[in-house]
């Protein structure tokens, strides 16, 4: 098997995601797994696809290179970029990561500042006098 590539984005952040054969490493951006993501709850989402198919995450080696947006956006488009790479190397697992929604990319992004207000929707303290 060769190497198989996943794109994933979320708000700002977009990660780039290769699976090798392996013996189960996972580096992103050049950091060890637990370090770069210290929350178990992250790694868990970001190893999620493998467990949905049945895979071993053990038998590939997952590089990453992620950069953008805060550390729960960069988890859930390196969540996406491993599902799409998944879905690359085998296409009858397509199905079973689209049911769960690990192929939906999550567009909402944040809504700009609109001028003559303080934010995107509120609005500066009306005075009658």
């Amino acid at each position: 098997m060769e190497e198989n590539i996943g794109t994933g984005r979320r708000k700002t952040a977009v990660a780039s995601v290769r699976l090798r054969p392996g013996k189960g490493a996972v580096n992103i951006n050049g950091r060890n797994f637990t370090d770069y993501f210290p929350l178990e709850i992250q790694r868990m989402m970001i190893l999620a696809p493998f467990v949905k198919v049945g895979m071993k995450n053990t038998s590939y080696d997952i590089i990453v290179r992620v950069r953008g947006g805060g550390l729960e956006a960069q988890a859930e488009a390196t969540r996406l970029g491993v599902a799409r790479a998944i879905v690359d190397g085998d296409e009858a697992l397509k199905h079973s990561l689209k049911e769960v929604g690990f192929l939906t990319r999550d567009s909402r992004k944040k809504e700009r500042k609109k001028y003559g207000q303080p934010g995107a929707r509120k609005r500066f303290q009306f005075s009658k006098r």
